[in-house]
């Protein structure tokens, strides 16, 4: 049964005694009782959110027991799972950072310590945190892919969140699948936005510089070329922060670039530094921040490549870290982070600043547990308002599921099981594909499935169905590109997402394998064996490449869930892996090895 908040503090306090120490540079001595208790060290307090995808209520999110380390990644966080996470950091099991962290018997623990997140709570959390450094010593930053990933987002174009963001008191973001609602969509909701959107790998195309649209746009620079404010200087506690914005590098290759036609992206790790360096020269800063959408295993390659960065607070994959990775380049030092998703954690750096230069640290990455903390009550009348229009599409029951519904996870989930198998059903194929989206809610079992829970998973804006005929060939084509983005050694080469999934189809993966050759013994699920020169009838949904002609994705899963009424899965389409034994970033794998 749910817990009291009296039992809730009082466990809150024990977690305190056995689990996460405050992560710094030297010994530190004493805790507090109170998890949400954070005193106040040293000059600058930087308070961090990214991903939150646009859950202004909270909710549950279950954690990945699947995140495989290839190469040099494999063992090093983020790419632990399970028990070889908290023995990394030195989590005690079965409390309410366990719980947080990892996947381990989630259902239940969920039951007892109930949903997380939620901006009526993260505004209560971030005043108190705020609080608790002084006056003016305190910057929010949100990593972006904040305006999408749910009904309400997708119906306003992000405008929901904008206000939001405005009322919790985002000071400064960068982005990602905010560029999705397309370039004037964006630039609306920036002018909107009470903070600073950054981003100094987004340029504008040189043949569009002649016309550009949004030439009046305050972010815009005709000499650089840049679309946006490369970075900003804020005072903070009497010390000059820099915050340098970097957005989703492969954005016009993992979205549709119809959507953004007249600006490219990168990493740019050479123009980073020339930015940092530059800020370093002209701004005289204490502390060089990089706000970044990369995805950690990327951001831990930069931070070794670019000298100059104190931190950088990382987003994109999602990866609840619950201590910084310190990297050494030839100038020093950085600290890497990334704060989880959808709304799950705060990420609380506290930086001594000594000689203009950062000399020591302390680092938290707090679950939000809402049952812990009292919601903001203009910000939960806000959120009430935003969603009133829609309340009664969202509320819709479809069905109810019989076991723990999640996405996250190299392979498969629970909840993309049912999306497949919605495609095949509905749209009478042999084969469906979905994208290894990282975002979606979890739905405990038990629980009754509501459409906001589908267009939790499914809210994207190219959401449109397919059905085609597909050879053999193309389909090991389609599952080698999506495997050398997620498992090649080079970080560079990723782009942040998990496996494409597949409904109908079983095949053997071997991660360590060189591109072509992690897909093998492909087969359709009754056994018989996928040739390269036969076609087989696949159903799948958000294509990049061009418009797809069918139904949102969202009205063919709401089809079959009322039609079967009960979610009880017969199966898990996950393929069978070779060469992962021992690896930390597999556990309790539905799978089989081979």
């Amino acid at each position: 049964m749910p817990l009291s908040r009296r039992e809730f503090i009082r466990l809150l306090g024990l977690a305190g005694t056995a689990g996460l120490l405050p992560v710094t540079g030297r010994a530190t001595s004493g805790r507090p009782s109170d998890r949400y208790e954070i005193p106040a060290f040293g000059h600058v307090r930087l308070l961090h959110i990214t991903d939150t995808h646009a859950q202004l209520n909270p909710i549950y999110f279950r954690e990945p027991n699947v995140n495989l380390g290839i190469g040099a990644a494999l063992g090093r966080a983020p790419h632990r799972v399970g028990t070889a996470l908290l023995e990394q950091f030195g989590i005690a099991p079965g409390g309410l950072e366990a719980h947080a962290f990892t996947y381990l018997d989630f259902a239940a623990a969920a039951e007892r310590f109930g949903a997380v997140g939620g901006f009526a709570h993260l505004k209560t959390l971030i005043d108190r945190l705020r609080a608790q450094a002084g006056e003016r010593r305190s910057l929010l930053l949100d990593g972006g892919d904040t305006w999408q990933g749910s009904g309400t987002a997708y119906w306003t174009r992000g405008r929901d969140m904008v206000g939001a963001c405005n009322r919790l008191g985002v000071e400064v973001m960068t982005g990602h699948w905010e560029f999705t609602y397309g370039e004037e969509a964006v630039i609306r909701n920036i002018a909107e936005f009470q903070g600073e959107f950054v981003a100094q790998n987004v340029r504008v195309r040189e043949e569009a510089l002649f016309d550009y649209r949004f030439e009046d746009f305050a972010g815009f620079n005709e000499d650089s070329g840049l679309a946006f404010k490369p970075y900003v200087i804020k005072d903070v506690g009497g010390v000059r922060v820099a915050v340098i914005g970097q957005a989703f590098p492969y954005t016009p290759i993992a979205n549709p670039a119809r959507f953004i036609p007249d600006w490219t992206f990168g990493i740019e790790d050479g123009r980073m530094q020339e930015i940092v360096d530059q800020v370093r020269e002209r701004e005289k800063p204490g502390v060089v921040v990089v706000l970044s959408h990369n995805g950690m295993d990327v951001d831990l390659k930069l931070a070794s490549r670019v000298r100059g960065i104190d931190v950088i607070l990382g987003g994109h994959t999602h990866d609840g870290v619950p201590a910084p990775i310190l990297i050494e380049n030839s100038g020093g030092k950085t600290l890497v982070t990334n704060a989880g998703s959808n709304g799950k954690f705060v990420g609380v750096m506290d930086l001594e600043i000594k000689d203009g230069r950062v000399s020591d640290y302390r680092y938290r990455l707090l679950p939000v547990f809402s049952n812990l903390i009292e919601p903001d009550r203009a910000m939960r009348d806000y959120i009430a308002e935003v969603r009133a229009p829609y309340a009664e599409r969202l509320d819709e029951k479809l069905a109810t599921t019989g076991e723990l519904l999640y996405r996250r996870g190299n392979f498969n989930g629970t909840f993309d099981q049912v999306i497949c198998d919605a495609l095949r059903q509905v749209h009478d194929a042999q084969i469906s594909l979905s994208p290894g989206f990282r975002w979606g809610t979890t739905v405990l079992p038990g629980q009754t499935i509501t459409l906001e829970h589908v267009l939790d998973q499914t809210c994207i804006t190219y959401p449109e169905t397919y059905r085609r005929e597909m050879s053999g060939a193309d389909l090991k084509r389609i599952l080698e590109d999506v495997a050398d983005n997620l498992f090649n050694p080079d970080p560079y080469v990723q782009q942040g997402g998990d496996m494409v999934r597949v409904g109908g189809l079983d095949y053997v993966c071997d991660p360590t394998a060189s591109m072509g050759e992690r897909i093998q013994a492909m087969q359709l699920a009754d056994g018989t064996p996928i040739e390269a020169g036969k076609t087989y009838v696949v159903a799948g949904w958000a294509t990049v490449g061009g418009q797809a002609p069918g139904e949102p994705i969202w009205d063919t899963v709401a089809t079959y869930l009322r039609d079967i009424k009960t979610v009880k899965l017969e199966r898990l389409d996950t393929p069978r892996l070779k060469n992962v034994t021992g690896n930390p970033g597999i556990a309790d794998y539905a799978g089989r090895f081979v």
